[in-house]
């Protein structure tokens, strides 16, 4: 089976280096002029529920049904969220947030570890319904939580960025077995690739 990972195009708040998490901020003109339709039509493709991974979607694979998943959504940024690090730089909690690789709790929302947890779970549900392709358009985080758990080659957390609009296509031959996801190609801006 192949997997397609993707993330949503961009946003203002993408533009300004503002943390989106669970905000529900659509795409912004930029980022909708930078996605084009996709070479492939997937009869189903399965999207965070917040806009803009909806309105990727759709512009993406036109035809596809979409079906959104609870459970892909952007790690709760709690406090932080709306703000970019030029606000955040003096804050001591965001210090230490960031000093401790992004991994405990941010204040009022979810830590990497509870992040990732609920994005795997929801990621295996999607295993079980799909046999051929599966297609996703969610953020960076739940590509990188998912990737880093089950990518191969195996990288760090952070080390699965992907640019807005981008994404990795993966075989799951040895999902049954293994749990793995084998890394076929980076996409750089899916749609116009």
């Amino acid at each position: 089976m192949l997997v397609c990972l993707l993330r949503h195009g961009k946003t203002a708040w993408n533009l300004e280096g503002r943390y989106q998490g669970k905000s529900d901020i659509p795409l912004c003109e930029e980022g909708k002029r930078a996605l084009g339709p996709a070479k492939v039509s997937p009869e189903r493709v399965y999207v965070s529920p917040v806009k803009r991974a909806a309105e990727t979607a759709r512009i993406l694979f036109p035809s596809a049904k979409l079906i959104p998943v609870p459970g892909l959504e952007e790690m709760d940024f709690g406090v932080f969220e709306g703000k970019c690090f030029r606000d955040l730089k003096d804050d001591l909690a965001y210090r230490a947030w960031v000093e401790g690789n992004c991994t405990a709790p941010c204040p009022g929302g979810e830590g990497r570890e509870d992040f990732s947890r609920r994005v795997c779970a929801a990621f295996e549900g999607l295993m079980k319904r799909e046999r051929e392709r599966l297609v996703i358009v969610a953020h960076g985080g739940t590509q990188m939580a998912i990737l880093e758990q089950y990518g191969h080659p195996r990288r760090d957390y952070f080390a699965w960025q992907s640019p807005n609009g981008g994404g990795f296509l993966l075989e799951a031959e040895d999902w049954e077995k293994k749990r793995e996801l084998r890394l076929l190609q980076e996409i750089k801006t899916f749609g116009k690739d």
